[in-house]
């Protein structure tokens, strides 16, 4: 999936999440991070992904993971999204999209005959050394069932 692949490290940057506070990667060291990359804020798919994590934070908790969801949009976006749908997780600010190209998730994509780039669903399961265990295409229906599955096989005792 794009440029990062599972098994190196994952790229580290600083974005603004939605109260325009700097959130740095490496600042997690020692947890587990679900890194999730999606177009944009209050479209459809976009929310039943971010209600979805919203609603299963007790079990990332119990994972000791935690959320960081990314997009293009600008801070006041994000924020009127998690203000809207109530997320109790911090979603990051990547306006000129250095992040979504670090990891390989900004794309050309086409809707309606016309062309445009953008940020491609995508998510990126980070251990503790902030190693990319695994990295995925995500789907917004069962996007926490396959994060928490991945997170329970990262969990197991070898």
């Amino acid at each position: 999936m794009g440029k990062i692949k599972e098994g190196q490290p994952a790229p580290d940057f600083e974005l603004p999440d939605q109260s325009g506070n700097p959130v740095r990667l490496s600042s997690f060291h020692g947890r587990k991070v679900v890194l999730y990359f999606y177009p944009k804020a209050n479209t459809p798919g976009c929310t039943t992904q971010a209600c979805g994590v919203r609603d299963h934070e007790i079990d990332y908790e119990r994972a000791g993971a935690v959320v960081l969801g990314v997009s293009p949009d600008p801070v006041r976006a994000v924020k009127k999204f998690a203000e809207k749908q109530d997320l109790n997780f911090e979603l990051l600010a990547d306006e000129h999209h250095e992040v979504c190209e670090a990891y390989g998730v900004w794309v050309e994509k086409s809707m309606y005959g016309k062309t445009f780039w953008g940020a491609k669903r995508a998510t990126f399961v980070i251990d503790e050394e902030g190693i990319v265990r695994r990295a995925f295409k995500a789907h917004p229906e069962t996007h926490d069932e396959d994060v928490l599955t991945i997170l329970g096989e990262l969990n197991a005792p070898a």
